[in-house]
């Protein structure tokens, strides 16, 4: 990568044509440099104990590296490779690489009545800035070739990449959108999966079971399942089991043994054994607390 960065001149047709490019360009962030570099104009300037204010959009793509970002409508979150970062006119924000890493970035500084009424619209929020495509190798081709068009400066360049940029955000918002779509499916997964381990609390199931219902792999269920709820399904069902167990031994007439039956455990011994790991007491010394007898 060559760093480059261009402001350029906006006439009044241009901004008539409803989207227009101000600013492009690419630069890479070595290990412990400072950031952003003293070039830019004052305007685009920022701290980051302070951070910027602009009265533009901008894209920016992370290629290569890592770092944070943060803005009045997003807490401060990690910035990885492959991040699109989308910041808008009137809102505070900072954003830098990080000193072990730095970064690659592309960005291009736009406005114009054709944006703002995509925000308006609700297709880029102020709230989820963020947007991690990957290495998509189209994206990455748009970014050069608004830079190519500005290097050139060819006569009606303006309206071309201001196309590309309007393209660019088209790709943005459909790899959004099916990321949107995917996570509601995974969601759904998900939930599924919960109804089922509770309505077989007290049967004989299994997670592998779950995921023969839900039409699943058992491993790609069961690493769906811990990456949305932080257990692997078989401990979720266990502890279904537990909670049930406790409301069950708060009936002094149910005895323990029956309780150990009645949900599905191989024997007393291994209920009363699991029961005080996850509990820390004992069947019989749980019903005695829940009784007010301890």
């Amino acid at each position: 990568m060559i760093d480059y960065y261009k402001y350029l001149p906006v006439g009044k047709e241009d901004e008539n044509w409803g989207l227009c490019v101000l600013n492009v360009g690419c630069t890479r962030v070595g290990s412990a440099c400072g950031y952003p570099i003293n070039a830019h104009p004052d305007d685009h300037n920022f701290r980051w104990q302070t951070g910027r204010v602009l009265s533009e959009y901008q894209i920016i793509y992370v290629t290569e590296g890592h770092g944070l970002f943060e803005s009045d409508s997003f807490k401060q979150a990690e910035v990885k490779a492959g991040t699109i970062i989308l910041l808008f006119p009137g809102e505070r924000h900072r954003y830098r690489p990080s000193k072990e890493t730095g970064w690659d970035e592309y960005w291009v500084g736009f406005k114009g009545k054709i944006m703002d009424d995509l925000v308006e619209k609700k297709f880029f929020k102020r709230e989820n800035p963020c947007i991690n495509l990957g290495f998509n190798e189209h994206t990455f081709n748009l970014f050069n070739s608004i830079i190519e068009k500005t290097k050139r400066e060819d006569t009606g360049y303006q309206p071309q990449i201001s196309g590309a940029t309007l393209h660019l955000l088209g790709c943005i918002h459909s790899v959004e959108k099916e990321q949107s779509v995917q996570n509601e499916e995974k969601q759904i997964i998900i939930n599924k999966a919960r109804l089922l381990f509770r309505s077989n609390i007290t049967k004989v199931f299994s997670p592998e079971q779950a995921a023969q219902e839900l039409m699943i792999g058992y491993s790609h269920f069961r690493k769906l399942f811990k990456t949305y709820t932080g257990i692997s399904p078989g401990q979720f069902y266990i502890q279904l089991k537990i909670e049930k167990a406790k409301e069950l031994l708060c009936d002094q007439k149910i005895p323990i043994k029956e309780i150990a039956y009645e949900l599905q455990f191989d024997s007393y011994f291994y209920f009363s054994r699991l029961f005080k790991e996850k509990t820390g007491l004992t069947p019989s010394a749980f019903r005695l607390r829940a009784n007010g007898k301890s």
